[in-house]
């Protein structure tokens, strides 16, 4: 891996919002990319604790669930009951104050890890989905899309006993229901020819999509600086782009609470919730 010049100044022990204030309003083009931590305000859990490792068993792979039927019968199963709560989220501070940082010309591109559309919902306008949407369903065979809620009702009618089962919330839409029997469970296939759904995220062992990650880049190449706002960047999809920044001198901010990958990049660290260190932005 490249060398990487060391960032322009070294993260300070302590900061707070009134230093973020300072990082946005010195820099005139932003390189946004979010995670998880902007959207536990609406009731979506996150990933990892604040050392950066899973708080849970990690998410399904790509080879698992195109090779398992059980695997896949057992992910539909768990969304249907996640589904109920993630499909009705609202967006929350975080949200709304990078909807303003947009408004304010100061972010050209916020790219998300998340699937989970709240920042569209918000208001954003250019935002890039670099892992997808949860709210699309794809044939792994046709390439049809359709919706997640029309999806919804046909789990519900192929499996009418799981219509009343409840569990904890997991981060990607489904819910924590092990110790159930999942082999009767009835996933109807693609109703136009008959293939594999599959919501239309990418999973672990899957590649982004080369158009969004070139996307990305180019928006990169043209900011001066960029924010990170909740996410530890663990995941290289994430990471490759404070890696990129730091190659080329750009200074990076993070918003996160614990550590990330890239805390050695950083120019300054706001170790907050999202929406109180991005709060300022609503203050107008």
């Amino acid at each position: 891996m490249a060398s990487i010049p060391a960032p322009a100044t070294s993260p300070p022990a302590e900061t707070g919002s009134e230093a973020l204030k300072a990082f946005i309003g010195r820099h005139r083009r932003l390189f946004v990319l979010t995670g998880a931590g902007c959207s536990t305000d609406s009731g979506i859990p996150d990933y990892r604790d604040a050392d950066g490792s899973w708080k849970r068993a990690q998410p399904v792979t790509y080879q698992a669930f195109m090779g398992e039927e059980l695997t896949r019968k057992r992910y539909w199963a768990r969304s249907l009951v996640g589904w109920r709560r993630f499909g009705h989220a609202l967006p929350n501070g975080t949200h709304r104050a990078l909807v303003q940082l947009e408004q304010l010309g100061k972010s050209q591109l916020l790219l998300t890890q998340n699937v989970d559309g709240l920042h569209q919902r918000a208001g954003s306008r250019q935002v890039v989905d670099m892992h997808g949407r949860l709210d699309t369903v794809r044939c792994m065979g046709c390439e049809q899309r359709s919706p997640r809620h029309a999806l919804q009702q046909a789990l519900l009618e192929h499996n009418p006993d799981w219509a009343t089962l409840d569990a904890a919330d997991a981060p990607d839409g489904d819910a924590d229901l092990d110790g159930h029997d999942f082999s009767r469970f009835n996933v109807p296939p693609c109703p136009h020819c008959g293939g594999v759904l599959k919501p239309d995220v990418v999973f672990f062992g899957e590649n982004v999509p080369r158009d969004r990650v070139t996307m990305a880049m180019q928006a990169l190449d043209e900011a001066d600086a960029m924010l990170v706002v909740g996410s530890s960047l663990m995941v290289f999809s994430g990471y490759r782009f404070a890696h990129a920044a730091a190659k080329a001198g750009k200074p990076i901010a993070a918003v996160n609470l614990g550590r990330t990958r890239a805390d050695p990049l950083l120019s300054l660290k706001v170790e907050q919730p999202c929406a109180e260190a991005l709060g300022f932005l609503l203050e107008a």
